[in-house]
């Protein structure tokens, strides 16, 4: 089997074989990466489970071909952690969403951790409102939304304090 493309994912280099030409990202980084942050929700882009970083940016690979973003920088939940130069322990937006015990069934934790990851990357000091607006496209359906959006200032708070 020939590969069709090569993806950088979590900064390492990963052929995708040729029989996977046509997927979508996130089958792509679930069935032929075995990475399990980014979930299936609901395979139109809108509720957030599969939300990952491209080039830096959130967006949902659910709706991405694969081969669109051959060549680019894509980053999941378990590449998080490296980005802040933290590997082998959890990003401090992962920490303070388990600190600020922000779970329940933890299906939409992929989406809501990497949104809020790409808002303190934009913005070290958001509102709640800030927060809010950021987290508005990513459903929960189990009722956690205070304490997400405590673990985002609590994380923002923690991440302002440590020297760059």
């Amino acid at each position: 089997m020939r590969d069709a493309y090569s993806l950088q994912v979590n900064e390492a280099w990963h052929a995708v074989p040729e029989s996977a030409a046509r997927a979508t990202l996130l089958q792509v980084l679930r069935n032929d990466l075995q990475l399990n942050g980014p979930k299936y929700g609901c395979g139109l882009g809108e509720c957030g489970a599969c939300t990952v970083w491209v080039d830096g940016v959130a967006a949902r690979a659910c709706v991405i071909p694969a081969h669109g973003v051959a060549g680019r920088s894509i980053t999941t939940l378990e590449g998080l952690p490296a980005l802040h130069g933290q590997a082998g322990t959890l990003h401090p937006v992962q920490q303070a969403f388990v600190d600020a015990q922000a779970a329940q069934c933890g299906y939409c934790l992929n989406g809501m951790v990497m949104m809020a990851a790409a808002l303190l990357a934009r913005n070290p000091k958001p509102s709640e409102a800030d927060v809010r607006r950021e987290l508005s496209g990513n459903l929960c359906r189990c009722g956690t939304h205070l304490e997400i959006i405590q673990a985002v200032l609590l994380a923002a708070e923690r991440m302002r304090k440590v020297p760059a």
